[in-house]
């Protein structure tokens, strides 16, 4: 009995058909292949538009728009601006200086008067005004050749800054002489590193 099912057995094996083996011609997928069309060069761009991504569209911006941009971006406007800023600040300076000055309106012709109100104003006025113009020439030519350094350069780093304070510390200060040029080049610099590192 024994026999006959080995036999039987024997018999089933010999006619199964063999158990396939994958041929060494039949293309293979290969881990690599798959990370480059997931990750790799060879991935999908996908299309990145506001409103298929589900948030808000975008409108195209037009010619005045985009003509806009570009003079609010221009040296010109920044030196304006710059000039402006400073212009007030100056003057508020100014006014503030004279506000906390005891000397403010007095005679020294005759110490022993006492100012008037309107000469007092008058005094604080002058004062204001010179500080703006003051505050205002540095900040548009700080600004002017910060702006032109920095297009020229093609990088925005804090050696512009450094650059432009230079610039304009020698040309003020070479009003009254080289010596002073070369400590207003150096005075300046070194303030705007402070203000850039403090920023940055």
């Amino acid at each position: 009995m024994a026999a006959s099912v080995g036999a039987n057995a024997a018999a089933s094996d010999s006619q199964s058909p063999a158990s396939p083996v994958p041929s060494m011609d039949s293309p293979t997928i290969q881990y690599s292949m798959i990370m480059h069309h997931l990750i790799g060069d060879k991935r999908p761009v996908k299309d990145l538009n506001p409103a298929v991504m589900g948030g808000l569209p975008v409108p195209l911006k037009s010619d005045d728009q985009k003509m806009i941009e570009r003079g609010m971006e221009s040296c010109a406007f920044k030196s304006v601006l710059a000039c402006v800023g400073g212009f007030v600040l100056g003057g508020a300076f100014g006014v503030f200086t004279a506000g906390i000055d005891t000397n403010v309106g007095f005679d020294p012709k005759d110490p022993m008067r006492t100012p008037t109100a309107r000469e007092v104003l008058k005094d604080m006025g002058q004062r204001g005004m010179s500080y703006a113009k003051n505050f205002a020439i540095v900040g548009a030519m700080f600004s002017c050749t910060e702006c032109i350094i920095e297009s020229h350069r093609g990088v925005s780093d804090w050696k512009n800054a450094v650059y432009s304070g230079c610039v304009t510390g020698g040309a003020i200060g070479f009003r009254a002489g080289l010596k002073a040029g070369v400590l207003g080049c150096g005075g300046f610099a070194a303030f705007s590193a402070a203000i850039e590192y403090y920023l940055r």
